[in-house]
């Protein structure tokens, strides 16, 4: 790492030093756009770095509700508001005990870069709270949901900042934070909050968008391969909104997903994932809130493994779609071993420094999330064109404008690694192509803004 970019890394370590979720998602930045800030003095000579690794505005609060036995509960509320330069801040709202401030701070890093590369009008921004909605009542979700909201409302709005759901924030969520929001402020907030339900302006495909998105963006990497996903084995880890949906993508385009995740196990299903096996793990899962080990219990000939990831599976595609970090250097060389072809990120960052650098030297194609899992954020932008013009589109029209969307981030991460000299490196080319945007913008803006 060049110096004077090392020294900007440094400093963020010295003044954070327990924030070790940011500081990778730094790192993974830093140290990929080196060759833009060389070819472009303008970058340092204005301190773009300095300014871009600090957010604009960090937002923390408490959060008291009552519980189901009438006890206060207390917990802690964030809004990393981080970069505004190209947009209204937008960015999910997190409810999970492994929420800290640090957590928060590298998941609005990357959505800076990942909206930017939307091409959309967004900033970057995230939030959420330490509150676990898992085994919760609904009356308990909707107490802390509308106290949530109750400090949040004053810091968000359709042109200042558009938060959407994230890990423990679905449409249950979403819709008890829309009514707590119409209800302080008595208007309704058009499109203050995306993943709304679609009986007060959600938009159709947006459940679907991330997983989508990440199954689109790795068609278009195995099309520089002159291949398809046709018939290829894929593993996928999670069984929340973006596994569930990058299964069904995968099923839909011919692929054949032999595995699902929770934070308990994963399952090997050798038969494949069918569309009947999904619907079971869709009302398992958003209905009756299970474990991922019922489906073995339902299905014949499947094995279920607690506590253990997937990725020692044979296949020739992987989707990480859990959380931040599953998949590390030994679970990159399991995968080399057997056969993968491409990872695709449907999660933020579930990929280790160590893993992405086996990943890429064992000449997997690697797709980092803030390029292919942008398809969520995408649409949310979607979602606001479309409650800004009080009209709705079908289904097949904002599906087909996500694909157009995801072939367009790759080519743009394809082409700008290419134009740095490293062709198919798409961690450099989602990086800079995002980075160039946001840093131009803030350079056009002056200083102060």
């Amino acid at each position: 790492m060049d110096k004077y970019i090392e020294s900007i890394y440094k400093s963020l370590v010295e003044k954070d030093p327990l924030q070790k979720e940011f500081h990778q998602a730094a790192y993974e930045v830093l140290a990929t756009i080196e060759p833009a800030i060389k070819k472009f003095p303008k970058y340092q000579e204005n301190a773009i770095l300095e300014r871009i690794v600090e957010p604009e505005r960090i937002i923390q609060f408490r959060v008291p509700w009552k519980d189901k036995n009438g006890k206060i509960q207390i917990n802690r509320g964030y809004r990393v508001q981080y970069n505004s330069a190209i947009g209204p801040y937008k960015g999910g709202f997190r409810f999970h005990p492994t929420v800290n401030l640090g957590v928060m701070k590298f998941l609005g890093f990357e959505q800076t870069f990942k909206n930017s590369l939307t091409t959309l009008p967004m900033g970057g921004s995230k939030g959420g709270s330490d509150f676990d909605p898992k085994g919760k009542t609904d009356a308990e979700v909707e107490a802390f949901c509308t106290s949530f909201m109750s400090e949040i409302y004053r810091h968000v709005g359709q042109f200042v900042d558009v938060p959407a759901g994230d890990i423990g924030v679905g449409g249950r969520e979403i819709g008890y934070l829309y009514g707590a929001y119409r209800k302080i402020t008595n208007m309704h907030g058009t499109c203050v909050l995306t993943g709304k339900g679609l009986t007060f302006g959600g938009s159709l495909a947006r459940t679907e968008a991330t997983g989508y998105g990440a199954v689109y963006f790795s068609e278009e990497m195995m099309k520089t391969k002159k291949e398809s996903l046709k018939g290829k084995v894929a593993v996928v880890s999670g069984s929340g909104n973006v596994a569930q949906y990058a299964v069904q993508k995968l099923i839909q385009l011919g692929a054949k997903p032999v595995t699902m995740s929770d934070s308990d196990g994963y399952i090997y299903d050798p038969a494949g994932i069918d569309e009947k096996k999904l619907a079971f793990i869709l009302e398992l899962k958003n209905v009756k809130r299970g474990r991922i080990s019922e489906y073995a219990e339902k299905f014949k000939g499947v094995t279920y493994e607690a506590k253990k990831t997937p990725w020692g599976v044979k296949g020739d595609l992987a989707y990480p779609c859990a959380t931040q970090n599953e998949l590390n250097d030994k679970d990159a060389k399991k995968l080399i071993d057997n056969g993968c072809k491409a990872v695709t990120e449907g999660a933020n960052m579930p990929c280790t420094l160590e893993a992405i650098k086996v990943l890429q030297d064992g000449g997997v194609l690697y797709a980092p999330g803030k390029a292919s899992n942008a398809g969520g954020v995408a649409t949310s932008g979607l979602e606001m064109v479309q409650n800004s013009q009080r009209y709705f589109w079908s289904f097949e029209e904002v599906d087909q404008k996500l694909h157009g969307i995801m072939i367009n981030i790759h080519k743009n991460a394809y082409d700008t690694a290419k134009l740095f000299g490293k062709p198919g490196d798409y961690v450099m080319g989602a990086n800079i192509a995002g980075f160039l945007k946001v840093a131009d913008a803030m350079i056009a803006q002056g200083v102060y803004a």
